[in-house]
């Protein structure tokens, strides 16, 4: 036990006959770790561009939010009355009255 812990310490397994698969392995090995860190790296790429995507939705939603609203005041009448009074146009004071116009208008 004493003498293979001493070989392995030394690195007697990469030199000895066998070596080539040895190699073949620590080679394999090797590979598969730089696939995983860069696959955790690309992992980590899209959840970062994930969040700054959610931000952007965010922001978009308040920004639309703010619009309506913006709208929605613009629409009020007394918004409009008040714009159109420094135009010079006032609201009528007599009431609309509402024309009804016959489909077979009397014969004469």
């Amino acid at each position: 036990m004493k003498n293979s812990l001493l070989n392995i310490i030394r690195g007697q397994f990469l030199i000895s006959e066998d070596a080539l698969k040895t190699w073949q392995f620590i080679l394999f090995l090797s590979a598969l770790a730089m696939f995983m860190i860069s696959s955790a790296h690309r992992v980590d790429q899209k959840v970062h561009r994930i969040a700054a995507l959610s931000n952007q939705v965010k922001q978009l939603k308040s920004q639309f939010v703010a619009g309506r609203m913006a709208l929605m005041n613009a629409k009020m009448e007394t918004k409009i009355i008040s714009a159109m009074e420094q135009q010079g146009l006032f609201p009528s004071e007599v009431p609309p009255k509402k024309i009804i116009i016959a489909q077979n208008p009397p014969n004469e």
